[in-house]
């Protein structure tokens, strides 16, 4: 089977150069582990950030198979709580065929797409899901501002907000994605953030201030949206993608200062934290999207190879919405 692994680790910018395609043998599975046909793997900038250390997962070294989460069929196991056939998701990685624990995946329905359990149903969702209504805690009525707004997360956050009552407003990369948003995926406003003043565009967008800022960037721009919080405002701190891809990280220099002044809450999550929420969460984003509430949109890679080009694509700003690589076809 083919199997990509992180062949240099990464000075400065992500490189396809650090990635290597091996052919190598299937994996035998032992006790208790179930080997999984891969379909889908998540492609996330958490991916990047593995890299550079430890984070909430052991970091990624030169010579390790690339991990992912991704949505597989099981071929064979020796656990009994699975079977031949069965659509699982979890922890793998860029490979055809992976060995896994099965107290390590979870049983998936075999929806129409299988995709959807990887963007609206997946990660994706449950991300801006759960980091809007437990840590931003949205009222209607407040204003809700989205950094990387038309990315995986926060294309979805957009349209989760503004169905539960807010005014939503984005940041994103170019003129195409700001009008898309507003166009087809109900953004009251966008920026375009880029060779503008943010602060004077963000007057414009946000008169009455944030109430709710959900961070997918960090770096300058959180460093100028909090100048815009409002009293008592409260900051999702989702990722900080502007600071993965090299070696000089910048921070907002108004901290903890403006945090004070303005009684901010500001608070850092991973999906997993609210797990035991997730069958409510899905329940509730499926009843959005039956009503019309959320659009659905995947930018899906053909090809296992592709994965890096992926990946540093992602880092760049190229996708819109939920990316990922198709290793096979849904079975």
């Amino acid at each position: 089977m083919k199997q990509l692994i992180l062949k240099t680790l990464p000075k400065a910018k992500l490189s396809k150069d650090d990635f290597e395609v091996l052919e190598v043998d299937k994996p035998k599975i032992e006790s208790g582990e179930v080997l999984i046909r891969n379909i889908l793997l998540s492609i996330d900038a958490a991916n990047r950030s593995w890299m550079q250390g430890r984070t909430y997962r052991d970091a990624v070294r030169a010579g390790d198979v690339m991990p992912t989460y991704a949505i597989a069929e099981v071929v064979e196991s020796n656990d009994s709580q699975f079977n031949q056939g069965q659509i699982v998701s979890g922890e793998s990685n860029w490979s055809e065929f992976t060995a896994v624990k099965g107290s390590a995946i979870i049983k998936r329905p075999n929806v129409g797409s299988l995709s959807n359990l990887l963007s609206i149903y997946g990660i994706a969702g449950l991300t801006a899901y759960h980091g809007l209504t437990k840590v931003g805690h949205i009222k209607p009525g407040e204003t809700v501002l989205i950094s990387a707004a038309a990315g995986s997360v926060g294309i979805l956050a957009g349209q989760i907000a503004k169905a539960m009552g807010c005014l939503v407003v984005g940041l994103a990369g170019t003129d195409e994605k700001c009008k898309r948003l507003k166009d087809e995926f109900r953004f009251d406003d966008c920026i375009n953030y880029k060779n503008v003043d943010l602060l004077k565009e963000l007057k414009k967008a946000c008169p009455d201030g944030v109430d709710v800022y959900f961070d997918n960037v960090g770096g300058q721009i959180l460093e100028i949206v909090l100048f815009r919080m409002n009293m008592k405002g409260r900051i999702v701190c989702c990722g900080a993608v502007s600071q993965y891809d090299g070696t000089t990280p910048i921070g907002p220099r108004n901290l903890p200062g403006l945090l004070i002044v303005k009684r901010l809450k500001m608070e850092g999550f991973i999906v997993m934290d609210y797990a035991k929420e997730h069958g409510n969460a899905i329940k509730h984003l499926s009843e959005m999207n039956a009503a019309g509430d959320i659009k659905i949109t995947e930018d899906i890679t053909e090809g296992l190879e592709n994965a890096p080009d992926a990946l540093i694509g992602l880092l760049n700003g190229d996708n819109f919405g939920k990316r990922m690589v198709r290793v096979t076809v849904d079975p």
